[in-house]
Formats: structure tokens, sequence, C-alpha cells
């Protein structure tokens, strides 16, 4: 099958997959919650709690107008990243990332699941470890690239045995054995389809049911076992009925019709054909009308039912060309997606600029001020202004050196540790040891020199005393009448 079969497996399992919430209700549904969601959020600061009601908000808005989903999980992903919050930051990604999916632009939600995969791999959550590696499977698949689907697949189901996740053994089971089938590698194929079937029997889901035995029968006619074929496709038609999956019924009833042509039952070939073409054009699945058309074009051809055959061959051309106006449509959301977060990310690298370029000027007034401070305290020395203030001012001003000098170089340390806490507080400790000596001495020479030239000064301008006359020159200062007397 080529790209254009994008299989129902991975347009439903991509919300069965992730440990966070990707709502797949109707769009109906989505609206209510998403209004109040918005009534909640209105309601809360900038904390944990709002990144979760930012990230929920956009899961919900992707459903029906993936452009604002962007932005509010591009919000959510910026205010997690803020606040260091790893769990909303982990999420936040995976919201974008099967945002981008919905849009069509694989490569950019390819780039988000990594992301997710980087913080999932420094935490012990298993679950949502093993889900981003099953979503970046996904993306792979859809781009054909089945041995890299298959890499990450066998890595998250390592992880999903290891730890006994239930909720995803099913899932990784049915997506194996899926990659397997298009690699037309069907022993393979067969045994993760039957290790579905036997889970699917468990959770007593008839449409998983249905959806495994499906792949079976693609197996088993893969192998040339026919009578098993038909039997796997014909009981999984039923389950899928009484589910209302039409979308694997169509998958199903071509099957069966491919066994027919194999076993040269060109008339039952084409009726399963054709049922599979009026299901899938009922339920608007263009890949699967399409290769229902293809099918029965060639069947007709084959059959030499040539006026049939020139039916469909004009069938199949008008489904190709909505096809490739779908494309050329997918092509420009790819492309406005990809501009639409690149301006997300210039804002944020914008806010992110503004905010250093505050810190900037915050440090040049700091640097601005201690200088000024000191030369104030200078100045005052040299008036009449109370000591105690002197000392205070001289004392605050070596205070703010010493701490910006902490400031300054703390960027610095943080880097050379690689932001490790336990080598920062050892550095800083042994600058301290440094330091506080050096404040105190620098503390009291500069008191000293201050108050040294107030002494000076006071000195200059104190009144010279009277001259103190001796005894002797004082007894002959007395006047005649004294000594008279």
């Amino acid at each position: 099958m080529n790209r254009r079969d994008q299989y129902y497996r991975f347009v439903s399992l991509i919300v069965l997959l992730t440990a966070f919430l990707i709502y797949s209700e109707p769009v109906a549904a989505q609206k209510p919650r998403a209004d109040s969601l918005s009534r909640e959020l209105a309601k809360v600061n900038a904390d944990s709690n709002r990144v979760t009601l930012l990230w929920k908000l956009a899961s919900a808005t992707s459903v029906f107008n993936p452009d604002t989903a962007l932005t509010i999980g591009f919000e959510a992903l910026s205010l997690a990243r803020k606040i260091d919050f790893m769990e909303g930051e982990s999420r936040s990604n995976g919201i974008l990332a099967n945002t981008f999916f919905k849009i069509g632009n694989y490569s950019k939600a390819l780039e988000l699941n990594i992301e997710k995969l980087k913080i999932e791999e420094k935490r012990s959550n298993p679950l949502n470890l093993a889900s981003v590696l099953m979503n970046i499977g996904i993306v792979y698949a859809f781009q054909e690239e089945y041995p890299k689907a298959l890499e990450y697949y066998h890595k998250a189901d390592s992880i999903i045995q290891l730890n006994n996740v239930e909720q995803l053994k099913y899932n990784i089971a049915l997506n194996t054995g899926d990659i397997y089938d298009r690699l037309n590698q069907s022993d393979s194929a067969y045994r993760y389809f039957s290790l579905s079937l036997d889970l699917a029997r468990q959770l007593e889901d008839g449409d998983l049911i249905g959806t495994s035995l499906t792949g079976l029968g693609h197996s088993y006619r893969k192998m040339g076992r026919f009578k098993e074929s038909m039997e796997h496709y014909e009981t999984a038609i039923g389950y899928l009925k009484a589910a209302g999956d039409d979308e694997v019924l169509c998958e199903t009833t071509l099957g069966l019709a491919r066994l027919f042509e194999d076993t040269k039952q060109y008339d039952s070939a084409s009726h399963y054909a054709g049922l599979s073409l009026a299901v899938a054009k009922s339920g608007k699945f263009l890949s699967k009308e399409l290769d229902a058309a293809e099918f029965l074009t060639e069947h007709y051809k084959k059959v030499r039912a040539i006026d049939s055959a020139f039916t469909y061959v004009d069938y199949v051309k008008g489904l190709n060309e909505e096809l490739n106006s779908r494309d050329k449509i997918r092509e420009s959301q790819v492309i406005s997606s990809n501009e639409q977060y690149r301006q997300l990310e210039l804002q944020e690298e914008k806010a992110r600029e503004n905010k250093k370029r505050a810190q900037q000027l915050q440090m040049l007034l700091i640097a601005i001020f201690i200088p000024g401070i000191f030369l104030l305290t200078l100045m005052l020395s040299r008036v009449n202004v109370p000591v105690k203030l002197i000392r205070v001012l001289g004392v605050l001003s070596l205070l703010f050196l010493f701490e910006y000098l902490t400031l300054l170089l703390h960027p610095t340390v943080a880097e050379l540790t690689h932001h490790t806490p336990v080598l920062e507080i050892l550095i800083f400790v042994a600058l301290a040891a440094i330091l506080i000596p050096m404040h105190h001495k620098l503390e009291h020479w500069l008191i000293h020199k201050l108050l040294h030239h107030r002494h000076k000064h006071a000195m200059a301008h104190q009144p010279e005393p009277e001259p103190v006359i001796p005894p002797v020159l004082a007894d002959i200062k007395k006047s005649p009448a004294d000594n008279n007397g």
C-alpha cells in the first residue's frame, strides 16, 4: 500500500498511545469543554495549574481549530519552561506534536515528540516514555520510514514489558504487527497480530477484536493460508459492523476481495471490493475509496470487462484529482503552521531579549550607584554631618560592592559547574572565605580614612589656647601695690 492509504490504526491509535490527554470526541463535544477550560483559566495565576489548563485547552481546541491550539500550546510550553515545570513542558510538547500531526506536518510533529522524549528520559514515568516512543514510531510510519518506526516500537515495547504497562500492551502489539505487514514480513506480523487479538479478547472490546482479526486475515493471505484468512476476515466483519467501525470495515472487505482475487473467485472479489467502495464513499474515507476503486479497475481489466474497467479508470482519476487538491491544501497548511510556530518562537525570543536587556540595564544602574554612594559618603565626610551617618554609608557602599561582585560571578560559576548545586555552594563558600575578611579590613580602612579627614579638618579650625605664664614670670609681673602690701 502507498502513502495515501494512511491506515485507520494510526488515525485512531494516536489518541490511545499518549499518556497525556488527547481528546477523540466529536467537535460538538469539544467546544463546550474548551469553553469550560477557558473560564477556569481566567481564574488562575501563572503557575503549574495554569500550564495544565493551557495544555488541556490546546488539546480540546486542536480538534476544531488547530491554529488556535498551536498558540495556546506554545503559551503552555513557554510558561512551563519559565517556571521550570517539567511535567507541563513534556505534556505541552506532546500536545503541540499531536496538533502538527493532525495538520499533516509530520516533520514538526517528529521534532516536538523528540523534545518530549528528551524530557521523559530524565523522569521515571514508564507510561509517558513508552507512549512518546510509540508516537515517534507512528510519525515515522506515516513518512514510510518503516525500519525507523519499528526501531521505536521495539524500544517502547521493551519499556512496556519491563514495567508491565497494561494500558499500552494492545497498542504496541497491533502497531508492530502493522509495520511488519507493511514490510511483508508475514510471520512476524502474524505473531504480533495474534498477541494483539489475545489482549483484545481479555479487554472484551469488539472493535479491537475486529481490528486484530483483520490484521491476521492479511497475514494468513500473504502466507498463502487462504482458508484461515477467509475465516478471520469474515469473523472480523461481524465484530466491526457491531462496533460501527466503518473505516476498518473498508480495509477488511477489501482484504477479503484480494483473497478472492488470489483464489480466482472473481465474482466474490468484485462483490467485496464494491462493498468496500460503498462503505468508504458513505463514510467519506477518501483513501479507502481510492484503494477500492483502483482494485476494481485492475480487477475488471483482468476479467476483460473493459467497459467496467474504463468506468473505474475515470472514477479513479476523479478521486486522484481530489486527493491531489487535498495534498496541496495540506502542504499549504504545513507551510502556514511552520510560519505560525516560527512567529511564536520569535515572540518568545524577543521577550527573552527584552528581559535580558532589562537585567543588563539594572546591572549598569547598580554599577553606577555603587561609586555614586561612595562619592556621596566622601562628600558628606567633608561637611558637618553626624559621624554615625558617615559610618553607615561607608559600610553600605562596601556591602553593595561585594554583593555586586557575587551577582556578577554567579552566572559564570553556574555555567562552569553545569548548575550543580554542591559545586556552586563550595565555590561561593571559598569566595566568602576570601571576601569576608577583605570586607572587614576595607571597612575599617575606609571608615578610618573618612573620619581621619574629619579629625584633621576639625583640628585645623580649632582656636589657639591662651599662653600659660610660668610662675616666675607671674611674680615679676605683680603690681607695685601688691609688692608693698
